[in-house]
């Protein structure tokens, strides 16, 4: 399945990320007006490739500059590969310009006496200004009403009771989880050379200035570009980026000069996480910084590609599916448990192929949203803080990124006429040959090439998996231990 690292379309589930392979391949990146995540190299999906009608999804990554009102909303999702693709087309966002209807307010009219004219007096005129939605938000108060009846006899003043009792908020709610994660989440904006960018999010990682992101949210500041983080209270610092992984839409960047008062969220373990848990994601949807939202876990293990449409390489990731409302903008930012342990980074959206009444293309959230789990992303960080290169597992085989739901099958030549099977690769070793279709590793089914690339991405090199695989109509086990691949070309 792919989703939007907002703002990329991509396959829907059960298909997922294609698989890792020795040779190395590209796949487009889905962008949110400036994001998106590539991956490790794959094989060149051939040009004719068919694409079925699908979901669109788009990386949840950088909302769109406010600034040019034609931004091009996510761009699609695919996998690289040698014998698909899936770049469904760009979502659509509702143009809340259009719309509006005429008429009066929220009630119907009355009649009622002509007041007397008065001189030197205009008339009042109301307007009602969006961009300061978008700037910043409207705030809204309870106050008291002072009633005076027109006799000289007497007057009474009705006043709101502020006897309510003090209000406090546990750390479990939602409100104390927010309260103690905000100050520790920033708004990432990233521009390239030629002024195009858009907007993410990340979260404190350590005390050194680190924060994690998406490689989508900032793709387009890697080669000479701008990046700067703002904290909810309005600090503002540049930053520059330490590394990031395309294959696993994970960036890691560090603020310049970054103050000493640095709190890091707290990992949670993604691993433990079941379906029907609370989460609370907190992003820039469409640059309305420092959102909260919450929802649930609604699935795990969701095979997902994405692609910030740079036309270079897809990401692959076993996903935890949330309904909390992601949008463009939120990519990067942490969600959270409830009790406010970072347990996945918020990466892409699915969302229709509608139009919207707008008619644009940028996507929304439906309540299918996607985040790479923190155990995963957690491990890449810490390489990109090191080494400033991505690991990635692998097999040391090529199979076919054609969207099916029997299998990942080998293919039977690799990238650029290369072996499909690595010579004295994990695979080799194994005795897997062209042809095999790779139906299990460990306990998990394997529907596609995709959704091995991510289950495979799950772990580290060194691992030990068990494959299950089909060859001329009977079943074989074999366990292997995965090699390693450093960088992403």
């Amino acid at each position: 399945m792919n989703t939007e690292n907002e703002g990329t379309a991509v396959p829907p589930a059960p298909s997922a990320p294609p698989v890792p392979v020795d040779s190395p391949a590209a796949s487009p990146q889905a962008a949110a007006h400036g994001s998106g995540a590539p991956t490790a190299p794959l094989p060149p999906v051939p040009p004719g490739a068919p694409t079925a009608p699908q979901p669109e999804l788009v990386h949840a990554g950088q909302a769109p500059a406010y600034a040019s009102a034609g931004s091009q909303g996510p761009a699609p999702h695919g996998g690289p590969g040698p014998e698909g693709s899936w770049p469904p087309p760009p979502p659509a966002t509702p143009s809340y310009a259009d719309g509006g209807g005429s008429g009066s307010g929220w009630g119907s009219s009355y009649q009622q006496q002509q007041p007397k004219p008065r001189r030197g007096r205009g008339g009042l005129a109301a307007a009602v200004l969006v961009a300061a939605l978008v700037a910043g938000g409207l705030g809204g108060g309870l106050g008291y009403t002072l009633a005076k009846n027109n006799d000289n006899t007497s007057s009474t003043t009705v006043s709101a009771s502020n006897s309510g009792g003090s209000v406090k908020r546990d750390p479990g709610t939602v409100a104390g989880v927010a309260a103690k994660a905000l100050p520790s989440t920033v708004t990432i904006t990233a521009e390239s050379n030629s002024g195009e960018g858009g907007t993410g999010t990340g979260f404190v990682f350590d005390t050194e200035g680190h924060i994690v992101t998406n490689n989508h949210v900032v793709a387009d500041a890697v080669d000479g570009g701008k990046l700067s983080a703002t904290f909810p209270d309005g600090k503002k610092y540049d930053a520059e980026v330490v590394g990031h992984a395309q294959g696993y839409d994970v960036a890691v960047i560090k603020l310049k000069n970054a103050p000493s008062d640095l709190k890091p969220l707290t990992l949670g373990n993604s691993d433990k996480v079941a379906v029907g848990d609370s989460t609370i994601a907190i992003g820039a949807p469409f640059g309305l910084s420092n959102t909260v939202t919450t929802g649930i876990i609604s699935a795990k293990d969701r095979p997902v590609a994405s692609s910030d449409g740079s036309g270079s390489n897809a990401s692959y990731m076993s996903a935890l599916q949330t309904d909390a409302s992601i949008n463009p903008g939120n990519s990067g930012g942490p969600l959270l448990d409830a009790q406010g342990n970072v347990i996945g980074i918020n990466s892409a959206i699915q969302s229709t192929g509608s139009g919207g009444l707008g008619g644009t293309s940028q996507s929304g959230s439906i309540g299918l949203g996607f985040a790479i789990p923190i155990n995963q992303a957690s491990y890449v960080a810490q390489q990109l803080i090191k080494t400033g290169k991505p690991v990635y597992a692998k097999i040391g085989a090529s199979v076919s990124l054609d969207e099916s739901t029997n299998g990942a099958k080998i293919t039977e030549q690799g990238a650029g006429g290369s072996s499909a099977v690595e010579s004295g690769g994990p695979a080799a070793k194994a005795g897997l040959k062209p042809g095999d279709v790779i139906t299990k590793l460990d306990d998990h089914v394997i529907d596609s090439g995709p959704t091995l690339i991510g289950e495979i991405w799950t772990h580290q090199p060194g691992d030990k998996v068990t494959i299950t695989y089909e060859r001329d109509g009977k079943t074989h086990t074999v366990d292997l231990t995965l090699s390693s691949r450093q960088g992403d070309s």
